[in-house]
């Protein structure tokens, strides 16, 4: 057998959603001497409290306060940074999360979910694509979710944007591979993180954040089309897709609602 050829580390990395849960984990996974990180999150306490802990492991941090919901925003803070050099690793891991535990969602509800988990990644990667194409190098890593295979009753907004970014991550790599840019799609299952915490029924085979941003990382290196785990969850719901829709909607119909 062969050993599989890793990717070369990646030296100036774009994470957003990095105040808190996987992205700060991530950014701390990612942290040592000759690494940039390009930190964005909406709360600007939190964002430095991650900053300050990669700085402790040598890497050099920049952090921006940013909601990614802000085309404009985003593209201003991104696109001056690749004057001189694209970026290595873009990983588009802002995201929210909402359900029907109050009752069917709301149009507000479900705006917010579907701009902030479709829009906020589109605006994350619009302005960095071009110069990652112009140097024929880069990677970009889509945070989705095992939530994105098949409509869980308790959160259809949630499931239908992890859906919907997952599907734009499989076509981006098609489109870009030609151009030296690879691609890879993210789908956890559950993660120890701020937005699992509000979660009150009982969330199977979790795992901590840290173990999480190991596990993602070391399928990046391998340029993995998709990084899908605990993989007992995932060959759960690969099976929910392929069994009979009428049995699927009676097995899901007793799950707990998602807050």
């Amino acid at each position: 057998m062969f050993k599989k050829t890793l990717l070369p580390p990646p030296r100036r990395i774009v994470i957003t959603g990095a105040s808190s849960g996987l992205g700060a984990a991530l950014a701390v996974h990612y942290a040592r001497a000759g690494v940039q990180l390009y930190l964005g999150g909406r709360n600007a306490i939190r964002l430095q409290m991650v900053a300050n802990a990669c700085i402790s492991k040598g890497s050099e941090v920049f952090t921006h306060t940013i909601d990614i919901k802000n085309a404009h925003g985003v593209s201003e803070w991104l696109t001056p940074l690749q004057t001189s050099e694209s970026f290595d690793l873009i990983i588009a891991n802002a995201g929210v999360s909402g359900g029907t535990a109050d009752g069917l969602e709301g149009i507000q509800q479900i705006t917010d979910i579907f701009r902030t988990n479709i829009e906020g990644v589109a605006n994350c990667l619009s302005p960095v694509i071009p110069a990652m194409q112009q140097a024929k190098k880069g990677q970009i890593a889509i945070i989705s979710s095992l939530a994105g295979f098949r409509g869980f009753p308790g959160a259809p907004a949630y499931c239908a944007s992890k859906a919907a970014v997952k599907v734009y991550g499989e076509a981006l790599r098609g489109l870009l591979r030609p151009d030296g840019i690879r691609v890879s799609v993210v789908c956890p299952g559950y993660i120890k993180t701020p937005m699992t915490d509000t979660n009150t029924f009982k969330m199977p085979l979790m795992i901590p954040a840290d173990k999480a941003a190991k596990h993602i990382a070391d399928g990046l290196a391998k340029n993995r089309p998709l990084i899908a785990f605990p993989s007992i969850l995932y060959i759960i719901v690969w099976m929910l897709m392929v069994l009979p829709a009428r049995l699927v909607d009676w097995l899901l119909a007793g799950l707990p609602r998602k807050k």
